[in-house]
């Protein structure tokens, strides 16, 4: 597998630090808000990774981090007039509900910041001991970018003199500009913790290094194997994650970089600021979670992902092909059974998760699909390979996963649901009765709810009518 490296800036072929292991860790969401576009397209880009690593034979421990203290937060929930916890804990709540609609798995640790702050302490303290931390006067502990002589490896850029890289207003003790809060002293009533350098609250950073030395650092020459996010946190967050690491154990954080490109709706970078900040729990009012994660992940990963309604109902078109696909093998059970299509699927995949070429294969696999079965429609032994390919991709790229006639039914509200399913049942009684007027009438009823019947030897089945 080759994997390319944000450092360098080259492709590079996947070695794990220990053999036949893999760690992989990846910034989660602060959680003052629903999650949007660029929550999902992280999340659905390094859930790929993982899906791909396990499929070539690696035991992987992902972790991704809920960052459930931060000034937004605090802000959000003085104005929501609810605790902190309360506000945290929906909005965690609501990410994992939205990730799990677009199929991203649980990752199989999702530390939080505030169940982390004994690993914070730990970690500022080997700094300020080793002479690479130091504190102000109002409690403040800043990182000496200046002591770190390999600061800037990771983003590869020259320091901008003015660029303070703080959420707060900087303070005039910093001795460099460059300088991040390890640790934010805290006066008066506000929000706090106690920490052996005073009451405050962990700098931006902290919490990242924190939580890969408690739970995944293999104490090696590096960290962990994979560290993943968004581009825009290439720097100055990874950069100051890596420096906190360097400094405070002696090992690099992680020997490959991978990060997202960026998304943008209607051709402008996704931003509060500008409005356009699409929210996940709305676009599925419209469109099914795996319609989305088809689009969201059609696009190569490191690529910015433009969002507009034109390209994903081209998505959608496309993976309707694969439910129709699936229609046709309805009923018959699927077997493992190796194919040359999966090697393919898996080859081009660990190409730098190249998706393209993925989905060019898998195009390629439903067409023969669907000239095979129309040429020999009884023969079971293709049926069973195409079915096999199906699991796989399901597996895989997580498509597919849905029963194809519920998969056709998306649009249609709850209560119609009912109705319809009400509909059916009372029809199948007629039908059972012998009673054929009244069962006509009962289809005719249901199809003008803008759905069509289909009736197969597992029962009746409907779906919307395109």
């Amino acid at each position: 597998m080759h994997i390319f490296d944000s450092v360098t800036k080259t492709k590079r072929r996947f070695e794990p630090l220990i053999p036949g292991k893999v760690s992989l860790y990846v910034c989660g969401p602060t959680v003052y808000d629903d999650a949007h576009l660029g929550h999902a397209k992280s999340a659905l880009v390094f859930d790929l990774l993982r899906r791909v690593l396990e499929a070539e034979g690696y035991d992987v421990t992902y972790a991704r981090n809920i960052t459930d203290i931060d000034d937004k937060i605090i802000n959000k929930s003085r104005e929501a007039g609810i605790s902190i916890t309360e506000l945290t804990d929906t909005y965690t709540e609501a990410y994992h509900r939205d990730m799990s609609a677009l199929g991203v798995q649980r990752p199989t640790l999702e530390p939080k910041a505030t169940e982390s702050l004994e690993a914070m302490f730990d970690l500022i303290q080997k700094l300020l001991d080793t002479g690479h931390a130091y504190q102000t006067s109002n409690g403040d502990v800043y990182f000496d970018t200046g002591s770190d002589n390999g600061y800037l490896s990771i983003s590869n850029r020259r320091q901008d003199e003015a660029d303070t890289q703080q959420r707060v207003e900087s303070f005039g003790e910093k001795r460099h500009p460059a300088d991040f809060a390890l640790w934010k002293g805290v006066q008066g009533d506000a929000v706090a913790f106690d920490s052996p350098f005073g009451k405050g609250r962990p700098g931006w950073h902290t919490e990242c290094s924190a939580m890969i030395e408690k739970h995944l650092s293999t104490h090696m020459e590096y960290a962990i194997d994979i560290h993943g996010g968004g581009a825009d946190l290439l720097f100055p967050h990874h950069e100051n994650e890596a420096a906190q690491t360097r400094c405070a154990t002696g090992h690099e954080l992680a020997r490959y970089w991978m990060h997202n490109g960026f998304v943008t709706v209607g051709g402008e970078k996704m931003s509060k600021s500008l409005g356009n900040s699409f929210f996940i729990k709305d676009a599925l009012k419209a469109y099914s979670g795996e319609v989305l994660r088809f689009f969201l992940l059609g696009t190569h990963y490191r690529s910015d992902f433009n969002f507009n309604e034109e390209d994903l109902l081209a998505a959608k078109k496309r993976l309707d092909r694969l439910y129709r696909l699936k229609k046709r093998l309805f009923g018959m059970k699927a077997v493992e059974e190796k194919t040359p299509f999966q090697a393919a699927l898996l080859e081009a995949l660990g190409d730098d998760l190249n998706i393209s070429k993925a989905l060019a294969l898998l195009d390629e696999m439903m067409a023969a699909a669907n000239e095979g079965l129309d040429a020999n429609p009884k023969d079971k032994g293709f049926k069973r390979k195409v079915l096999a390919d199906l699991a796989y991709v399901e597996s895989l790229l997580g498509f597919g996963t849905m029963n194809p006639y519920a998969y056709f039914q998306h649009g249609i509200d709850e209560e119609t649901k009912a109705k319809i399913e009400g509909l059916i049942a009372a029809r199948n009684e007629a039908k059972q009765a012998k009673d054929f007027e009244r069962s006509d009438a009962l289809r005719s009823e249901i199809t003008a709810l803008g759905v069509q019947l289909m009736d197969t030897p597992q029962g009746t089945f409907w779906e919307k009518t395109e």
